[in-house]
């Protein structure tokens, strides 16, 4: 198995709480794309502009990303919501 298919597999364990659903089959992740080295880039989108756990997915996104074997580091951009700008500065510090 491939890093990125593992990654796939760990972010599918991110479930959001109010859906039921975790978010790969939500299709809250994005443009995920790994390189050689193990840098992680992808986009997260909240299920709406105003997501009450917009903050908590992305955190629990990035953890996920974090805990495989192999990846070096993770850049998540933040489309679709409200407070990205916020949450992107949050992720950015759990580097």
């Amino acid at each position: 198995m491939g890093l990125l298919q593992k990654i796939e597999k760990s972010l599918a364990r991110v479930v959001d709480p109010e859906m039921g659903m975790d978010v790969m089959r939500m299709r809250l992740v994005r443009d995920l794309k790994v390189d050689q080295h193990g840098d992680v880039e992808l986009t997260f989108r909240p299920s709406s502009v105003l997501c009450p756990l917009g903050f908590q997915l992305g955190i629990n996104i990035k953890e996920a990303v974090l805990d495989v074997p192999g990846v070096k580091s993770v850049q998540i951009h933040v489309d679709g919501f409200i407070h990205g700008e916020q949450l992107k500065k949050i992720l950015e510090e759990m580097d």
